[in-house]
């Protein structure tokens, strides 16, 4: 079914960010202005990957420049450029980056909702990236943006597109929270035996020279089986091997969405396991962040810029990453070279000492964490899944093969 088409110039309006003033920089700790950067831009969500504010002084020389809720935008320039996403409340009012225009969208010709469904399909992310890369510096024009033609079905079956597409997105965001929830209590259960010292019969245990009686200082050499770099690959979209990168690690979570194939051959002690702790070690920004594999993965290794980690035998591998996890700050701060060269030394990593408490308590931790483990590896399956069948329905529901 055809709906025709409409320029977004008569949909909404297209405005462009801002820069900051010359001589003002990003704050780390969090102020009333958020900055939506093009990174953050990306599969119709603005997900911000490092808090950044400004200054209340800042703010107001550029705070004609802001996004507001239901606004849609869209990146104009660089790796990401013509990737949307949209502006959820909590984000009303946030400053928006220069590399980056916001659609404001005129609800009663046009559902913002559905624009930004429409701007994320794959295929119009390609149209809108080919038409970047025909500018001399790569760059998506607002003249370009406001031209750009899109579907106009009626707003009625709009809204019912809306509909469907957002029972999915709701479902995937309740399982977002409740994997935040289960790793939440893993931390905090974490912390409260083996940071603040009240394990289950705590109060029976001498401290002695701050170490409960049975815990010993080791360093992570002693406790590791296999601590390494990972190797440099063949990329190949044939290849047998897949690869995790640096990328595919944050917010102490593994994600194999943005893995590559490799063909070349490598050690077999490469081959990343099931408890297996990464950290990335090359980089200021990346370097020091960790994750554990929580899962068997066939035939997979890490690049060259990620550290494996591999517990002894006799070290349950739950305590081993939750203990690693809690290092982040400490790695982030041991990188070492210019700032945009910084490297984690695997030695450096090896000779962190750590407390390995008695192996009946890591035990008994292991057993607890267990479950929320299991359950956070089925919600990220599930949300998979989720993610897949909405990914496949929504260019049908667009084109209008799908009646609604």
């Amino acid at each position: 079914m055809s709906w025709g088409n409409v320029a977004i110039e008569d949909i909404a309006q297209v405005k462009g960010g801002k820069r900051l003033p010359k001589g003002h920089d990003f704050i780390s700790h969090p102020t009333p202005y958020p900055y939506i950067r093009a990174r953050d831009i990306g599969g119709g969500k603005i997900e911000l990957k490092e808090h950044v504010y400004l200054s209340e002084e800042t703010h107001n020389q550029i705070k004609r420049y802001i996004v507001n809720k239901d606004d849609v935008v869209i990146t104009i320039v660089g790796a990401n450029v013509g990737d949307a996403g949209y502006v959820q409340e909590n984000l009303d009012g946030a400053n928006l980056t220069e590399n980056a225009a916001k659609l404001v969208v005129d609800k009663s010709k046009f559902n913002p909702y559905f624009l930004k469904l429409y701007l994320s399909t794959e295929r119009c992310k390609k149209r809108l990236a080919f038409i970047a890369s025909g500018a001399a510096q790569g760059k998506l024009g607002l003249y370009k943006i406001k031209t750009f033609p899109v579907s106009n079905p009626p707003l009625d079956v709009q809204k019912k597109i809306v509909d469907i597409v957002q029972s999915y997105d709701d479902l995937i965001e309740n399982n977002k929270r409740r994997i935040e929830l289960l790793e939440e209590s893993a931390r905090q259960l974490y912390k409260e035996w083996f940071v603040r010292f009240r394990f289950p019969g705590h109060e029976h245990v001498k401290i002695i020279d701050g170490v409960p009686e049975g815990w010993e200082k080791k360093t992570i050499s002693e406790i590791s089986s296999f601590l390494s770099r990972g190797m440099t690959p063949k990329y190949d979209d044939e290849g047998k091997y897949i690869v995790i990168n640096q990328k595919c690690i944050r917010n102490r979570a593994l994600s194999l969405d943005l893995i590559r194939r490799q063909s070349k051959d490598f050690k077999k002690e490469k081959l990343v396991q099931n408890g297996d702790v990464l950290i990335n070690s090359t980089g200021t920004g990346t370097l020091g962040r960790v994750a554990q594999c929580w899962i068997d993965i066939k035939d997979c290794t890490v690049d060259t810029h990620v550290t494996i980690v591999r517990p002894n035998a006799d070290i349950c591998s739950y305590w081993f990453g939750y203990c690693l996890m809690e290092l982040e700050t400490i790695f982030e701060g041991m990188g070492e070279g210019a700032t945009n060269q910084k490297e984690l030394k695997r030695d450096l990593v090896g000779a962190l000492n750590v407390l390995s408490p008695a192996s009946s308590l890591q035990s008994e931790f292991q057993d607890i964490i267990s479950s929320n483990i299991k359950q956070i590896s089925n919600l990220v399956e599930q949300n998979k899944n989720l993610i897949r069948a909405r990914d496949l329905l929504l260019p049908r529901l667009m084109n209008g093969e799908i009646k609604v």
